[in-house]
């Protein structure tokens, strides 16, 4: 596929504590296409932040580590890269939104100084450039009064103009690929709109290709064009949204779509999945998901499924599937 942007071939990331190896990210692979936007949806703690620190290579020191697979952005395996190189990379060529914009954003230094050290770092661009480079990021995200607010400090911004200036830095080199994990956890639904519909701005005007890391599937099904369900470190289905909303192959997919409220049904009680995902330490044989599952068969608790293409755009791993 000439316009994939992004290829993660068989990932596996693991933290070493003092109570054993923690597989965080156990065989995921996926890719992500120019001007498409991927997302990772599933319940916390199945391994999508660290798939995107991953990609970016910033987890952290000592303990975590990549053990093996490919991260190939714009057919360069990056994980092959010195960490001087990757630096280099990183802000340029790929970009990442945390989740809470006042642990990203430095409280004793104004947005217009924050935002222009990463232009100062990837743009050979005369000082007396890099000021309108910085306005410029801050209008593509919709920021009023750009040219204000590169002078003010982040505690005299709302919550969700943070969020959109972590976003200005983030776009400030234009990337090739942007990650967003959760950006819009913290805000109203109101401003959750309103921040979901500047993606598409951005993507329209600059062709990005974005990760977008949920646990929401009314997101997903507002920003996504594919998306991949993440359980235990590892991926068991990724399809076109439209084909997950549509018709989930998963039992895991299914369980999560049912467990989205609904506006049309008027249950007393909300649906939600029995049990709790597996400790990471003491992961179960077979399906990670049999436990929890209401369709496990005797196979499902001896032998881990295999990955099954269902058509080029949609795998899933699970032995009802053939």
């Amino acid at each position: 596929m000439s316009n994939v942007v992004l290829q993660v071939e068989n990932l596996h990331t693991s933290f070493f504590t003092r109570l054993g190896e923690v597989k965080a990210v156990d065989g995921v692979s996926f890719y992500v296409r120019e001007g498409e936007t991927f997302g990772i949806v599933g319940e916390s703690g199945c391994g999508k932040s660290v798939t995107g620190l991953s990609i970016m290579r910033l987890l952290p020191e000592p303990g975590g580590e990549i053990i093996e697979g490919k991260i190939i952005l714009e057919g360069k395996n990056i994980l092959e890269l010195s960490k001087k190189a990757m630096r280099a990379y990183r802000g340029k060529m790929i970009s990442m939104i945390l989740q809470d914009p006042m642990s990203s954003l430095n409280p004793v230094y104004t947005i217009g100084d924050q935002i222009s050290e990463a232009v100062k770092l990837h743009q050979d661009l005369p000082d007396n450039m890099v000021e309108a480079e910085v306005v410029s990021a801050l209008r593509l995200l919709r920021i009023p009064d750009p040219e204000i607010r590169t002078k003010e400090y982040p505690f005299q911004l709302s919550g969700g103009m943070r969020q959109r200036v972590v976003g200005s830095i983030a776009m400030s080199c234009r990337p090739r690929l942007l990650i967003a994990d959760e950006p819009t956890t913290a805000l109203d639904a109101t401003i959750q709109a309103q921040y979901l519909a500047l993606f598409d701005d951005i993507q329209a005007k600059t062709n990005v290709a974005i990760i977008f890391i949920t646990h929401d599937f009314g997101v997903v099904s507002r920003i996504c064009d594919r998306v991949g369900v993440m359980y235990a470190g590892k991926i068991l289905e990724a399809a076109p949204t439209r084909d997950i909303f549509k018709a989930p192959k998963h039992p895991y997919t299914k369980a999560l779509i049912d467990s989205v409220p609904r506006l049309e049904v008027k249950d007393e009680r909300l649906y939600s999945i029995e049990g709790q995902p597996p400790s990471m330490f003491r992961l179960p044989p077979g399906c990670r998901f049999r436990p929890r599952c209401p369709v496990a068969m005797d196979i499902c608790g001896e032998q881990e499924p295999p990955e099954v293409k269902l058509n080029e755009d949609h795998a899933v791993s699970c032995w009802r599937v053939k």
